[in-house]
This record gives C-alpha cells, structure tokens and sequence, in this order.
C-alpha cells in the first residue's frame, strides 16, 4: 500500500519486472496506490497478515504535521487488528526522532511487545531491512545512521 502515485508506480513495475525474471515466483506481491491510514481494514482480514513493514517513512518534521505519521496510536490498534498475533512489526528509518517516536508510540500500545536483541540477530528479515530497499542503500552509501525497532503482536488486554 502506498500513497505516492510514482512510488506505487515504480513498486508495480519492479514486481512485474521480477515475475518476469523468475517466472513462477513472485506471485504473491502487489502494490495499490492508496492511503492505509484511512483503508487499511478494507483490504485486511483480522489476523492476516504475520508481518508489517514501515521502511523509511516520511518524518512530517513539523510538529503540526505529526498527526500524518503513519505510526499513531489510533493507527496501532488498526494496525493490531489486520496482524496475528505474534506477527512481527518492522520500522526502520534514519531519522532519530522519527524512530524515538515509532518506538514509543509501539511500546505504549497494549498489543505490542519489543523483540528482544537475540530475537532481532536471529530473525532472517532483519539485515534486510538496512539495505534492501533504495532508501536504506542510500543511507548506507552516505554512511547515515540507521534507527531500528521491532514488535511482536501479543494478545493483549482482555
């Protein structure tokens, strides 16, 4: 799900591209152009989904504009809904702020609990997700910093 008509644009041809590459595979991935703040329980089930990505979203610095982050604690509980639990959340991002808040805003809400350092090391998405999208390429070869967090969906309160 994305916003942005050129991103969705980009991502759709890449997946068209990579059917094309290794036919047979990459049967399983899309991408729509819309807005998951206001839809994303429209295309979801609950409990469907075992993992959520946010990869270098847009910090909206302007305190005014914070309510456009796309982690919110209204947005969690969406967000909780849509994923199993123990689904895994990755956010990743090179914007220290930008990662203090996500953290916070995950650790305060309910259905979320911190992987720990060992669980990190051990899960095979995790490098990936340094490099394996543009932006964090970019990052790496400007030698920026990179802010990490990842959560497990729990059960939650009764």
């Amino acid at each position: 799900m994305e916003i942005r008509d050129k991103v969705s644009q980009y991502v759709k041809e890449r997946c068209v591209a990579l059917r094309r590459e290794h036919p047979g595979s990459y049967e399983n991935i899309s991408c729509i152009r819309t807005n998951s703040m206001k839809y994303l329980p429209n295309f979801f089930q609950k409990g469907q989904l075992t993992k959520l990505f946010f990869l270098f979203p847009d910090p909206h610095f302007k305190t005014a504009n914070h309510r456009r982050r796309i982690i919110q604690r209204s947005l969690l509980s969406e967000y909780a809904y849509a994923l199993a639990v123990g689904g895994i959340v990755y956010t990743i991002t090179d914007v220290e702020e930008l990662g203090r808040w996500m953290a916070e805003k995950i650790e305060e809400h309910p259905m979320f609990e911190r992987l720990t350092e060992e669980e990190c090391k051990a899960d095979p998405v995790v490098p990936l997700l340094f490099t394996g999208t543009e932006e964090g390429q970019k990052v790496e070869r400007n030698e920026g910093n990179t802010f990490l967090n990842v959560f497990r969906r729990v059960e939650g309160p009764k």
